[in-house]
């Protein structure tokens, strides 16, 4: 009897995000921790209700920067799929911190990077190649993100052989930075309207 009674009622947020979470296959990848996508799962869920992000979206992209600048601490999920399309170096702000991102800011100039929730916007090509507008969604955290200019592209200085020589990844002007091969497609999976956090 007991049993029926959970079963009928409506799963909660965090039960769905593990729920999804236990099905992700993270082998020969980085593993994702479970509280950090479930805190994404969380907040991609609310910029769905308040009609940010459309009803059928179903890619969310984490970084991670709480690891070390070495590790691949960029995940791009398919939701539907459940699965893992790209795991990925990804650069923090110059003034973020060195080998790993410590400070973090929505101010211009300040060559750090922001926390929170982006939706990610449109391409272009600019001074660093093909590059994602992201427009911040957390007031005070990285709603200044637009203006300061703070996008997605692609660098030389987010690389494997740029860890070994300098014994961390190369850092951004604030910018979520990708190894330059790895730009073009992971900016084309998740552009027009896709959630980062």
């Amino acid at each position: 009897e007991q049993n029926l009674v959970v079963e009928s009622e409506p799963k909660t947020t965090a039960a769905y995000a593990e729920e999804i979470y236990t099905s992700i296959d993270f082998e020969n990848i980085n593993q994702l921790q479970s509280d950090v996508f479930s805190k994404a799962f969380i907040g991609f869920t609310n910029l769905k209700k308040e009609g940010k992000l459309d009803e059928d979206s179903h890619l969310l992209t984490i970084c991670d920067f709480s690891l070390s600048s070495k590790e691949k601490r960029l995940w791009v999920i398919d939701l539907n799929e459940k699965k893992v399309l790209y795991n990925s170096l990804v650069a923090h702000g110059k003034n973020t911190g060195e080998e790993f991102a410590q400070k973090f800011s929505n101010t211009e100039s300040s060559l750090q990077s922001s926390l929170g929730f982006f939706i990610t916007e449109t391409t272009y090509n600019g001074s660093n190649g093909y590059s994602l507008k992201l427009l911040g969604m957390d007031s005070g955290y990285n709603d200044a993100a637009f203006k300061r200019a703070i996008v997605m592209h692609g660098a030389d200085y987010v690389s494997e052989g740029f860890i070994k020589s300098q014994k961390r990844l190369g850092r951004s002007w604030g910018c979520p930075a990708v190894p330059r091969a790895l730009a073009e497609p992971i900016i084309n999976t998740i552009k027009g309207k896709n959630c980062l956090f």
